[in-house]
């Protein structure tokens, strides 16, 4: 039998017509490894986004969740390590929030780190000649709010909790700014969750 896994991407944010993270997530197979495949777009707006997956969570009753969001200057794949407990955001939310110095959660620990096997992850994806790299910061915005959130929530259960960001589609990118084909981000993707 299979396992669950709640699978989210974002919808489009900024002057951005599309986002990566959602093209991607949508194209995945329902079946990937041992996991079986729930997909989930969500609003780029501080708290709504983690209030949408603890909903679907709590329905879907998931062995891991990954969440994928767009980090447009990133030169590669890039699975996070670490959630911290800050929302800061350089610019407003899809609903006009822009939280600044503020907390995650109120009284939550300063950090955690991805409950999902980050090292075997980008092993694999790399292993396939695909760009891909550690990170240790997800940012202050909505993906690392969305992250920390589950991370919290989920702390102490068996419920692996991990976030990939992914770079600009070659249809977003400015000039000179590094991307990559929408087919290569899926196959990283595929790749990551098998080694999940």
């Amino acid at each position: 039998m299979k396992k669950k896994l709640l699978i989210t991407g974002f919808e489009p944010f900024g002057k951005d017509q599309v986002n990566a993270s959602w093209e991607a997530v949508s194209r995945l197979e329902d079946i990937i490894g041992d996991y079986e495949l729930t997909r989930l777009r969500l609003p780029v707006v501080f708290g709504v986004a983690a209030e949408q997956v603890l909903a679907a969570a709590k329905v879907l009753a998931p062995a891991a969740i990954l969440c994928i969001g767009q980090a447009g200057r990133r030169k590669a794949l890039t699975p996070e390590r670490v959630a911290i407990n800050l929302r800061d955001a350089s610019m407003k939310d899809n609903a006009g929030n822009q939280p600044r110095d503020e907390p995650v959660v109120s009284d939550g620990p300063t950090a955690y780190f991805a409950s999902v096997p980050v090292r075997k992850m980008v092993d694999a994806v790399k292993g396939s000649n695909i760009p891909c790299e550690f990170s240790c910061s997800a940012g202050t915005y909505v993906c690392n709010d969305l992250f920390y959130t589950l991370r919290h929530h989920f702390n102490g259960t068996e419920t692996g909790v991990g976030f990939i960001h992914v770079p600009y589609l070659p249809e977003q990118a400015p000039e000179g700014t590094f991307s990559m084909p929408l087919e290569t981000i899926v196959r990283a993707l595929s790749i990551a969750i098998e080694a999940m």
